[in-house]
């Protein structure tokens, strides 16, 4: 089979969605008689893990690996957990930084350019360039973030007759938190050249949403397809949950706050007691104090069951037991085309959906189109209320349930199958 070298930060026991991705691809590459071989870093930083996704890596496949130097190990002498929040993109708003975090943004944004990562790309060319010879590979796939690894890509395509896909699973300079960094003007400058370079070297290009793919169609004539995230195996039939269950899985941060749901579950706890008598508000991943802070205002404190971070074997199980998925996206025209990886195994577990983000939300267009809940505007809260009257009066009838169509288009193996014909395809 064709040997397709994969470079990637993220990899088991990373948690979190990004490693889920290229952990999926890599377990069907095979079935589309593409043989993965995988490098990673030895001792990387990961701010989130999760052990249980080791057991999901395939069983002989090349995992190659090299040291990497991370500058977070010096910082964390200062601040371990804020360290840790700025490496893992989490940045609050300004208000709420000590001025030690302003600081270390500072740094990070116009020291480490394109980001923390950047001291591994050399050794790593160096020990690839031998890999590529040896093995004989003919095509290398880099995927960020950190947009580091693309530089890798970029100076083996320089120096190898080989073929480079880059895969971002997130923009690079339009990304929510890049304006956060404290850039000078010349760090941002060296960020575009940096992003056009890699778009305009690489061969081909693979981005998650419709959105990116025309934002990088402004700065490149390469070929561009959109693989979005998406869900694996079939979500297992398990009873609901007997309380009116509203979930949301994953970190929810202080810009993703829905002041709009809490407003209008506040007026509906107040105006209907049997509503009052069944919400149950499940958070279950990281949450932001000012989320918490704004629970609390809205007196839902009672009504809310903060499980934490949990594994995604736990996630899994449960999704389809919540009487509804909450997804939610920062009220911008940035984040219009975010996809969340949520949204996938959200659209798997068959459960009603309700996603509140920006005005034409990527997202919000998906959960219609697959008939797997509502889309609403972060300002609509008119109909947000009818929403979940309409949907809690099904569920007193216990006949809270959707028919979604055409999810099949996101399996994780059908997703692989699109991937292989992209590293085959030759463009004219």
């Amino acid at each position: 089979m064709q040997k397709v070298l994969i470079i990637a930060y993220y990899w088991p026991p990373a948690g979190g969605p990004g490693v889920q991705r290229w952990l999926k691809f890599v377990k069907y590459l095979r079935d589309f008689k593409l043989e993965p071989v995988v490098y990673v870093p030895e001792n990387p930083n990961y701010p989130i893990t999760d052990t249980s996704l080791v057991d999901e890596i395939p069983e002989g496949i090349q995992i190659l690996k090299q040291p990497i130097f991370e500058p977070y190990g010096f910082a964390a002498i200062f601040s371990k957990k804020k360290t840790k929040r700025i490496s893992s993109g989490i940045i609050q708003k300004y208000k709420n930084q000590t001025a030690l975090e302003r600081f270390f943004l500072w740094i990070r944004g116009n020291f480490f350019i394109p980001d923390a990562r950047k001291y591994w790309v050399k050794p790593s060319v160096k020990y690839l360039s031998n890999v590529i010879e040896e093995q004989g590979i003919k095509t290398i796939i880099t995927t960020g973030p950190p947009h580091s690894v693309h530089l890798i890509g970029l100076a083996l395509k320089k120096q190898k007759n080989i073929s480079w896909i880059t895969d971002f699973r997130d923009p690079w300079t339009t990304i929510g938190y890049h304006k956060k960094l404290k850039l000078t003007k010349s760090s941002q400058q060296k960020h575009k050249h940096l992003e056009q370079l890699v778009l305009n070297t690489a061969d081909k290009i693979v981005v998650t949403s419709d959105a990116t793919k025309k934002e990088f169609e402004q700065l490149t004539g390469k070929p561009i397809k959109v693989i979005t995230n998406g869900y694996d195996g079939v979500s297992k039939k398990t009873a609901l949950d007997s309380k009116f269950s509203i979930s949301h899985i994953g970190s929810l941060l202080t810009d993703r706050n829905p002041q709009m749901l809490w407003k209008v579950l506040q007026e509906l706890v107040s105006e209907n007691i049997a509503f009052k008598e069944a919400l149950q508000i499940q958070l279950v991943g990281v949450v932001g104090k000012e989320v918490l802070a704004s629970i609390a205002e809205y007196g839902l404190g009672s009504f809310m069951n903060e499980v934490g971070y949990v594994s995604h074997s736990e996630v899994l199980e449960l999704q389809p037991k919540s009487q509804v998925l909450l997804l939610l996206e920062i009220d911008s025209e940035e984040t219009k085309g975010i996809l969340p990886g949520k949204l996938f195994e959200y659209l798997n577990a068959k459960r009603p959906i309700l996603a509140i983000g920006p005005e034409g939300w990527e997202a919000a267009a998906i959960v219609k189109a697959t008939n797997s809940g509502i889309g609403l505007a972060a300002t609509d809260e008119s109909a947000l209320k009818n929403v979940l009257l309409e949907w809690f009066a099904l569920y007193q009838k216990d006949n809270l349930k959707l028919d979604s169509i055409g999810i099949e288009k996101y399996s994780r193996k059908a997703l692989t199958q699109e991937l292989a014909k992209f590293i085959r395809w030759e463009s004219s």
